[in-house]
């Protein structure tokens, strides 16, 4: 018995169904998790786009009922940015101990992360702008654990 493999003008086609499906479901894909996916403004510069682009993800942030920006993980540039650092300020009277807790921790290491390795591209400046309000934003929020009595190890 011999077995005959499919000519050119059969695989084509099938290939590019194929291909046209994956890309479907990609797409579809990346439009769902667009939009869970929670705001990054992790541009560190002074132009009009990135201020207006930290403000829009700061607003969005501050927005979220839920409040999943909490748990994402943040990079140097996030650090830099100020975003996620001014959005603990802005709702630490809101926040649960926990989340008080896991912002602290997060201003605390925000310094090492800053002074590490994956801090490409930043200048001295914005890194020293990133630790300064980690600091602060790290002292306001221990002081929000401490005035609610919070248990929680920080």
């Amino acid at each position: 018995m011999t077995v005959r493999r499919p000519t050119g003008r059969l695989l084509m086609p099938a290939s590019v169904a194929v291909l046209a499906s994956a890309l479907a479901s990609c797409a579809g894909i990346n439009l769902e998790t667009a939009a869970t996916e929670p705001p990054r403004a992790d541009c560190v510069d002074d132009s009009p786009p990135c201020v207006q682009r930290r403000g829009e993800a700061l607003k969005q942030m501050l927005a979220d009922p839920k409040r999943t920006w909490i748990r994402e993980p943040a990079s140097a540039h996030s650090y830099a940015a100020g975003v996620r650092l001014f959005a603990f300020r802005s709702r630490k009277r809101e926040l649960s101990c926990d989340e008080l807790a896991h912002g602290k921790r997060e201003a605390d290491a925000a310094p090492t992360v800053l002074n590490g390795p994956y801090s490409g591209g930043l200048s001295p400046a914005q890194k020293s702008r990133g630790t300064m309000l980690a600091a602060e934003v790290s002292k306001e929020l221990g002081a929000e654990i401490r005035r609610r009595g919070c248990r929680v190890r920080v």
